[in-house]
């Protein structure tokens, strides 16, 4: 090939290369910037959507609400990342809905229930706490007693999931989880999220901007289901035990700062 000409095709595959390199740092940038939730426990880090981290803190507050210790959400948590990867889906395998893929037709509840993510993570409990030896047996066969599924074996490939997300959104390992998410798109609704939180057994108040709930005792639990929620209620900042998430510095960290007192949570809401 001539000199030129071989010039000419170095000189455009250089071109190419730097296109292609400048793409790829956007598409990198793009995915480091994901909305995203981070669970650290056991020197081990677990990543989830929001959405996925919102129905895992629905799981484990509700057993923290019904007095269960942490290991009945390690298991509900790893049962419902095999059965729906955390997703509250409206479809699946015969008549099989929700975040455990329960089904009607076996007595779980009517589909309207079943897609309660409230509704169902309590059947699940209900069920759980009839399993002989649950809190010692291994976290597959317990779980595999509730599901009956055809695959007896796939729950324990997420036990440390399990494990690590709910010893953080329990509040067995305080301050071990943030969500780093985009900014508000809009105004919060205090009376909706105080609503939501009731519903739970909850005591909470709206006040402007802020929601006030009495958590004595599930007063981290009831933080991280507020800071997994950011996203869905415009929320912007969650404090306990004088520590704060803050969506807008530093969101995978808690900071110290004096915030709202042991037992007490404050959320606050985009205005």
């Amino acid at each position: 090939m001539p000199a030129p000409r071989r010039t000419l095709v170095s000189l455009a595959l250089v071109a190419v290369a730097a296109v292609g390199g400048v793409l790829g740092a956007q598409w990198l940038g793009s995915a480091l910037r994901d909305p995203l939730c981070e669970f650290r426990a056991a020197d081990r880090v677990q990543t989830m959507s929001p959405e996925q981290s919102a129905n895992a803190s629905t799981i484990s507050l509700i057993s923290v609400q019904r007095g269960l210790p942490p290991r009945a959400a390690s298991i509900a948590i790893a049962t419902a990342i095999q059965e729906s990867k955390l997703q509250n889906l409206t479809y699946g395998d015969a008549d099989s809905l929700g975040l455990f893929q329960q089904r009607p037709s076996q007595g779980w509840g009517t589909e309207e229930q079943i897609l309660d993510p409230v509704y169902s993570t309590g059947q699940f409990y209900d069920a759980l706490v009839q399993v002989e030896g649950w809190q010692d047996e291994p976290i597959n066969d317990v779980a595999q007693t509730v599901q009956r599924s055809a695959y007896p074996r796939a729950y324990a490939d997420h036990e440390w999931e399990g494990r690590v997300m709910a010893s953080a959104l329990t509040g067995e390992t305080r301050a071990a989880l943030g969500c780093r998410l985009d900014d508000p798109d809009g105004p919060g609704d205090p009376s909706a999220l105080a609503a939501e939180l009731g519903s739970l057994g909850l005591a909470a108040s709206a006040d402007g901007n802020v929601v006030t709930v009495q958590a004595e005792g599930s007063a981290w639990a009831v933080a991280g289901w507020a800071t997994t929620r950011a996203e869905q209620r415009q929320i912007t900042r969650v404090s306990t035990d004088g520590r704060s998430w803050r969506r807008d510095e530093e969101p995978m960290n808690w900071h110290d700062d004096g915030a709202a007192s042991q037992g007490v949570v404050q959320i606050e809401l985009s205005g």
